[in-house]
């Protein structure tokens, strides 16, 4: 097992923007593994919808043996494979086709709320944790 991931197969990450860090673990799945194969990654994420922060990748990700579709829940890390965009809820959207749910941030909502606090567009960094 990478030393990167933890006994229950979770991967440690972290998403700095600014002087803010927050951790988070993506699941163990084909697609948190695809998007962890291409950390680190600068990207400039934006609102939408008053529910979600997300940033174009800069390739889709596998979605082999994912479901259909997903309902995240607000403080989760997802990705819409329609748009090849990386995604962190802050939330309720509702189950839509294309979602697929990659992890959690550890902080819960205060994780959520400091994003929320980013007006306009933003560059963050998403690298594995030490």
């Amino acid at each position: 097992m990478p030393a990167d991931q933890s006994s229950n197969g979770e991967t440690h990450i972290r998403v700095v923007f600014g002087d803010t860090v927050l951790t988070a673990r993506l699941w163990d799945n084909a697609t948190s593994r695809d998007l962890i194969a291409q950390l680190p990654l600068k990207l400039t994420f934006s609102d939408y919808g008053r529910q979600e922060k997300l940033a174009t990748l800069p390739r889709k990700l596998s979605l082999e043996g994912v479901p259909a579709g997903d309902d995240p829940l607000p403080g989760e890390i997802g990705y819409y494979a329609p748009a090849g965009v990386i995604v962190f809820y802050y939330e309720d959207v509702s189950y839509f086709t294309g979602i697929v749910r990659l992890g959690r941030f550890d902080s819960g909502m205060d994780a959520i709320n400091a994003l929320i606090g980013q007006t306009g567009d933003f560059e963050a960094t998403i690298e594995l944790a030490d």
